[in-house]
């Protein structure tokens, strides 16, 4: 008996695993392509001046050193005097941006005095410094 070709071979399940291995691979190199053509033309940039700059940056540090004592900006202060200063500066900047900066070793209750501060005096652009984990 002879039989048909088609029933031999058994084509009712077609493989699309190629397939997909080649549509994965396509997305892939287009990814890579765009990303890389989004980078923009390639210019000379202008050179920026070595003379430091007149204007005093606005941005008020708060450090808490390992010892407990509070600094604003480079200047030691007590909770007082910090809350004092800090309502000055907001006087005249209401949009005053703050960074605190505390020192890993210290207790928890001095950064939560310090917010406290600046949410009594409704500072709300804060940031909190932290270290770059390095991998």
């Amino acid at each position: 008996m002879k039989r048909d070709f088609f029933e031999l071979a058994n084509f009712n399940e077609i493989n699309v695993t190629p397939l997909l291995d080649l549509a994965w691979t396509l997305l892939v190199v287009f990814i890579i392509a765009i990303t890389a053509a989004i980078q923009g033309i390639k210019v000379n940039l202008p050179k920026a001046s070595n003379t430091p700059s007149l204007v005093k940056p606005k941005t008020k540090a708060v450090t808490i050193h390992e010892n407990g004592q509070i600094y604003l900006d480079a200047y030691p202060v007590t909770l007082e005097e910090l809350e004092t200063r800090l309502a000055q500066f907001r006087a005249v900047d209401p949009d005053l941006p703050v960074v605190i900066k505390g020192d890993e070793k210290i207790y928890y209750q001095k950064v939560i005095s310090v917010l406290d501060i600046m949410s009594k005096l409704e500072i709300t652009q804060l940031g909190l410094v932290t270290q770059k984990l390095v991998k």
